[in-house]
Formats: C-alpha cells, structure tokens, sequence
C-alpha cells in the first residue's frame, strides 16, 4: 500500500512540473493582439448553441474532457476518420455519446472568418467549454491559450485513457493521477455532472444490481430504462437541477442518488467521501476547486510553438 501511495505521489509531481514547464508556453493572452474578438465570438455561437440546446453547455465540458486525457489537449477529438487513421469518434466511449462538434465547426468557421489560420480548434474548444459552463450559472476561469491542433488521433488511446462509468474509486484514482490530479481534484472535476444526461446503458447496472442505491431513486429511474431495451434512453446525471451548474450533484451523492456507479463511488464509504461531503454542504469550495482542477486540465500536454498546426477545418488536418 505505501508503495502505490508513493507511485502516485510521483506521478503527480511529475505532471505538475511539467504543467509548469507548459504553462510557461501558454498564456491567457497568447490570442488579444491577433485574434482581439475571439472571445466574444466563442460567447456568441455558445449562447446561441446553449439557447437552442441546454445539454450543450454539458457536451461541450465533455467533449474538452474527452480531448485532453486522450494525448493531451490538442483537438484530436474533433478529427474525423481518415485513409492514414481512425479517429476517436468511434471509440466507445465516444461513439453515439459525444454530441456537439457542429458547434465547435460553426464557431471555428466565424473564427477563421474574423481571423484566419490564428487560433487553433484546441484552443476554441478550451473557451466553448468554460463559456457553456458560464453560461448555466457555473465558475469562470482562466484559459491558458497558445494550443496548436494535432495532425493525427487514436481510437485505441480513447478507450485506454477515458473512465468508464462503471469504474470503482480505485481505478478512478488511479486513471487521474496517471494525469496529474490528486484525488480531490477527481472529486471536483466529477462535478461536472451537475449538468448533462447519461445513456441507459451506462447506469441500467446501477440501478438494476447495486446496493448502495437509494430504493426510491432505483425506481424512478428504471421507469426510463427498461432491464432490456431503450439502451440510449436519457436520464439526468443530477436528478434536481440537470440544467445548473451548481452542487446538487454531490447532495445525491450522500443520499446514495449517484446515477452512475462510478459517481456513487465517489461516496460509499471509501477515502473521497469526506471531500463528497464538504462539497455537498459547501459550494463556493467546489467552485473553487473545480475552477482550479480545469485550468490543470486545460494543461495537459498541449502542442505549443511550432508542434502540431492550426486547422482550417476542424474535422480535417491541412
């Protein structure tokens, strides 16, 4: 046991220096003299996509997470399948799940058009994430900006990298630290299903076999998703407030309302559950906290200088 405490302990010193070493390359104002308006463009095509679509804010934090533990953040996500590579699209995790790149596509269109080959879809991708949480009563944060867009993608690395939802704290531990967060951290990130849905095949499990359910909660949600069948049926990962980024998530979580095992785990008895329960009781520290772990998140192993390109298009490399 010491000799895993201590493996992870290097692994995340390692990731926080080289975060620093990254940081020293992005800058929050990489893009104010050659793209000025690049921020209030990103604002409008969110708050047009969130205005028509409130899952979007959801989709688009998502989508970011998706990019950057899979080769870091370098809008690999966005890429879709060429002659020389899969994409990661099709990977499972992402396959009929991730949603929202036509708005990634409109706001890097209007992008180009005020200020061609600049700023780069891992960058876009980075603002659309925090202004769709903005957008539905969340934090604000600093974005590091100055990524450029990588030139290749791995399905392979999609599945190897991304939680899976019926993962137990153990493995959810060690999936983050293996990025350079503690465990606190993978608390406050899992915040961010405050808002989004989640696919019956993904909590059916849950709410059929798991004990730590609350009864009532089991059957509410089993109304929407039948023991077979309706595997892409929807329910709400916060079942009060689907639609606002604030701390319900974690009050369900202590009454054992978690829709996915791998949130509820979170809180059922094991080392997070103290952190579970200050976050339930106290939201300007998740705010905090979740604003802190998303600017580490936005560092992790970008492309920088001359590594990568600036696409055009974000669904084709140059």
């Amino acid at each position: 046991m010491a000799s895993s405490s201590s493996s992870l302990a290097i692994l995340c010193i390692a990731a926080l220096l080289l975060s620093s070493a990254v940081n020293a390359q992005l800058s929050r104002t990489f893009h104010d003299s050659t793209c000025p308006n690049l921020s209030s463009i990103v604002r409008e095509g969110m708050s047009n996509a969130i205005s028509r679509d409130r899952r979007m804010a959801a989709s688009i934090l998502r989508m970011f997470f998706h990019d950057c533990f899979v080769n870091g953040c370098d809008g690999s996500v966005l890429l879709d399948d060429t002659s020389s590579f899969t994409g990661e699209k099709g990977a499972p995790p992402n396959q009929n799940s991730l949603r929202g790149f036509e708005v990634i596509d409109d706001i890097k269109s209007r992008v180009e058009a005020a200020c061609p080959n600049t700023v780069s879809c891992a960058d876009i991708l980075a603002l659309a994430a925090r202004k769709g949480v903005e957008l539905v009563g969340g934090p604000t944060w600093d974005v590091q900006l100055g990524r450029r867009d990588s030139r290749t993608a791995s399905q392979s690395a999609v599945t190897a990298n991304i939680p899976s939802p019926f993962s137990n704290l153990q493995t959810l531990t060690s999936s983050f630290a293996n990025k350079g967060f503690s465990a606190n951290d993978m608390v406050a990130l899992s915040g961010a299903h405050t808002i989004g849905f989640a696919q019956c095949r993904n909590f059916r499990s849950r709410i059929y076999n798991d004990t730590n359910i609350d009864p009532a909660f089991a059957t509410e949600r089993r109304a929407n998703c039948p023991a077979t069948g309706g595997d892409s049926n929807l329910a709400p990962l916060d079942n009060q407030t689907p639609g606002q980024f604030d701390n319900s998530y974690y009050r369900q979580l202590v009454n054992r309302r978690g829709l996915l095992h791998s949130d509820q785990d979170l809180f059922n008895g094991g080392s997070t559950d103290a952190r579970v329960q200050l976050y339930s009781n106290n939201e300007g520290a998740f705010r905090t906290d979740f604003s802190n772990a998303m600017i580490r998140m936005g560092n992790l192993s970008p492309l920088t200088g001359t590594a990568g390109e600036i696409r055009r298009n974000c669904r084709f490399v140059n």
